[in-house]
């Protein structure tokens, strides 16, 4: 019995945070990684034949001068808030849109239903930011 609890101590846990990035790691490789590369610096096997050189994701934060734009990123990813209009050769990501809800605060004190992949990708994002966001804005 003393052996059992000690071997299942010693396993490691997966919280459902780090779940959700994974979520969002696994969108970003089957959506992203085309243009923006396995890395997110824009270096993926397509980028060449673009006309707008993709973006280096990993450097949203430190484009706006440190702050995580959360909405500004899902407006882009899909146009679910209709932020921002697509760029050339950007795709808009509609089947981020499938899949269940979650209850996201726009920041005005409202709380909306958003879909959840499109957060985890959002998220992912952000997680991989170098350097690390200071601020944020939803």
């Amino acid at each position: 019995m003393i052996v059992a609890s000690i071997v299942i101590s010693s396993v490691p846990t997966i919280s459902a945070a780090d779940e959700f990035l994974d979520f969002g790691k696994d969108l970003f490789f089957e959506h992203c990684t085309r243009c923006h590369g396995v890395d997110a610096t824009g270096n993926g096997p397509d980028a060449t034949d673009l006309k707008t050189v993709p973006a280096d994701l990993t450097k949203i934060s430190e484009r706006r001068g440190g702050v995580w734009p959360m909405l500004e990123v899902m407006s882009i990813l899909d146009g679910y808030l209709k932020v921002q209009e697509p760029r050339d050769d950007m795709p808009i990501i509609t089947e981020l849109n499938d899949g269940p809800t979650v209850e996201f605060d726009t920041g005005n004190g409202l709380v909306t239903r958003i879909p959840s992949r499109l957060i985890e990708i959002a998220e992912y994002l952000e997680s991989i930011q170098s350097p690390k966001p200071e601020r944020y804005v939803p």
